[in-house]
């Protein structure tokens, strides 16, 4: 969201009005529930989870559902990162959803071990939350902001950001174990919909024009277990039309799933 106040000026509202999708994940909401106004903390017509970060002004995840979870949960069960606002999940009819916002990290720096000690938290996550909600014949879906571009075709000048955060070779090994089958055992869904193109992007930086030449990075991803995943019909950015009309400089990701 790059913060969901300013988001809800810019179109936010208008777009979550026009939706027709069932659940909305966003990331780094960048506030604290009553720091928002009624009609974006509780719009009519969805029940809504929101996760702040302790650090005023930082991270922040937040769940929009049509219908009412049977249970929420925010955070995995870390004791550093589950007051941090990067994660939070909903159990539905057949799914556990959740939204993740992955920390970004900068290379060479405590930012970067950061996210590695993250990762390495979350993984242990993911394969314990595909195991319970197998047993209870569940789905998953991790919809946010990985923050990881797994593929050279996931962003577009990916030889200048050999070694930048976001696409370096550990980073990029540790999402292939996420997506391995014998490993952590989840999906990229748009990517196994659009298995031979370029992105699509859904960050773009504001510096310089990248939204105009299509300069941008694939970084949030819907990861699901491979049932979920094989009823995925429709993916796609939904992209603004010019740079003026975007309301954050990530663009929302959606699927359509067959129930």
């Amino acid at each position: 969201m790059n913060g969901l106040r300013a988001a809800a000026k810019k179109g936010f509202v208008e777009w979550l009005a026009a939706t027709e999708a069932d659940v909305v994940c966003l990331q780094e909401v960048r506030a604290e529930p009553h720091q928002l106004p009624e009609h974006v903390r509780a719009p009519d017509g969805w029940h809504v989870l929101h996760a702040p970060a302790a650090a005023k002004g930082r991270a922040g995840v937040s769940l929009y559902t049509r219908r009412e979870p049977d249970r929420v949960r925010v955070g995995f069960g870390s004791d550093e990162f589950d007051a941090s606002g990067r994660y939070a999940e909903a159990d539905l009819p057949g799914v556990t959803i959740a939204s993740l916002y992955l920390p970004s990290g900068e290379a060479g720096t405590e930012r970067q071990e950061e996210k590695s000690r993250f990762t390495g938290e979350f993984l242990a996550h993911l394969k314990a939350l595909r195991e319970r909600a197998a047993a209870d014949g569940r789905e998953v879906l991790v919809c946010g902001d990985w923050n990881i571009a797994h593929r050279q075709a996931d962003l577009r000048n990916w030889r200048a950001n050999t070694k930048n955060s976001g696409f370096l070779p550990e980073e990029r090994e540790w999402l292939s174990r996420v997506l391995d089958p014998a490993d952590g055992g989840y999906v990229d869904v748009v990517r196994s919909l659009h298995p031979d193109v370029e992105g699509p992007y859904s960050w773009w930086s504001y510096r310089g024009r990248a939204f105009d030449s299509d300069t941008g990075w694939r970084i949030d991803y819907h990861v699901a277990t491979p049932g979920l995943a094989a009823k995925a019909r429709k993916g796609h950015v939904e992209r603004a039309a010019t740079h003026a009309e975007r309301w954050s400089d990530h663009a929302p990701v959606t699927v359509v799933y067959d129930r």
